[in-house]
């Protein structure tokens, strides 16, 4: 006898052959073991070529999710990459931590590093806690343990507290101190402290007067502005013409018929300019103003510490570098002279009065 199928009918009048249901399998029945196909790849690598890899990820990876996504791939990976070598090699972009960003553990990553002893975590974690946590003494002595291996944004950013004396009082100033700093951060080749010195030199502030000396250290400043521009790949003709008023860009090398571009904000001040519009815009309170340069980001410390525009009286500077490029940058386009008997009350004044120095930007002394 041929074995009868079963078929279900549906409303639709077609027949169907039943399916058989699945049997359940119990879960006391304990899955098949896996096989062990042995170590992974990344498991056969010895710990000193990971190390020397991370190194250079850690010193070329143009944003922090670049090392980090990396360093949480796997807990090898984590742990090697969070060893005092490779973090002594993190590059600036790699701390470029971000104000709106910041955390207890953005706070710990920093203070890892610059124990670990990179000089970009070290600077940058002492311009937050300087000028941001308000932790004067501990944010100066990093910044002074960078500029000791001869970083130059620390020692410059240490002539200018020296020059303000910023985080005391007026009579706090140590303007010698700041020359020296200025002139060491000058030699390692820092742009705005060559053109610091050479507007003292100019002035005669700190330092016996000598002209053509400053001169000199301004021209250099615009020529090594001109090689970072030459090196970073922008096309000439985009900057090789004559100056224009300009909303964009940095016109320092204008008397030679080039509009530089602005330069790149370390990443330490921009994290201050973020901060502190984060918590109020200009002004960080207390009658206390910002750096008008956007790309400084410094507050004052005690009340009338930045010196202002004599002129207009609305803009007000950490440094004559500062003013230098804002100048150019805008101010020079916006300043106008202001009305009869406003305030002057800054602890001196950035005087635009003539053309007196390399830099086509008139600053004359101030006290």
């Amino acid at each position: 006898m041929l074995p009868v199928t079963k078929r279900v009918f549906y409303s639709a009048g077609v027949f169907t052959p039943a399916r058989k249901r699945r049997r359940c399998v119990s879960s006391s029945v304990s899955p098949a073991p896996e096989t062990n196909t042995g170590p992974g790849l990344l498991d056969s690598i010895p710990d000193d070529l990971v190390v020397s890899i991370l190194c250079k990820l850690a010193s070329t990876s143009r944003c922090p999710a670049d090392f980090i996504s990396v360093s949480m791939t796997c807990k090898r990976l984590k742990s090697l990459a969070t060893c005092p070598y490779v973090l002594s090699r993190l590059s600036r972009k790699v701390i470029a931590i971000k104000a709106q960003n910041w955390s207890e553990s953005a706070h710990r990553f920093l203070k890892r590093s610059a124990d670990a002893g990179s000089l970009d975590a070290c600077y940058t974690l002492g311009m937050i806690r300087f000028y941001c946590l308000q932790n004067r003494g501990n944010g100066a002595s990093l910044m002074a343990k960078a500029a000791i291996n001869s970083h130059a944004p620390a020692l410059y950013s240490l002539a200018v507290i020296q020059f303000n004396g910023s985080g005391g009082s007026k009579n706090d100033k140590d303007l010698r101190a700041g020359v020296a700093l200025c002139a060491r951060a000058a030699f390692l080749g820092h742009v705005d402290a060559l053109r610091e010195l050479g507007h003292c030199l100019q002035d005669g502030y700190g330092v016996p007067r000598n002209i053509s000396e400053g001169r000199r250290f301004l021209v250099q400043a615009n020529a090594r502005e001109l090689a970072a521009v030459l090196s970073s790949g922008i096309e000439a003709r985009s900057w090789l013409t004559l100056s224009q008023p300009q909303t964009h860009g940095c016109p320092l090398l204008s008397d030679f018929g080039c509009n530089v571009p602005a330069p790149e904000t370390h990443p330490a001040n921009r994290f201050l300019a973020d901060w502190f519009a984060l918590r109020g815009g200009d002004s960080p309170g207390d009658g206390l103003r910002l750096c008008s340069h956007g790309g400084c980001g410094r507050p004052e410390i005690r009340k009338h510490e930045f010196r202002r525009c004599s002129v207009c009286g609305v803009v007000n500077y950490c440094s004559r570098a500062c003013q230098a490029l804002d100048w150019k940058l805008r101010h020079k386009m916006a300043c106008a002279p202001a009305e009869q008997g406003a305030d002057g009350d800054g602890e001196g004044n950035v005087q635009n009065e003539g053309n007196v120095n390399g830099d086509n930007v008139p600053v004359v002394p101030m006290s």
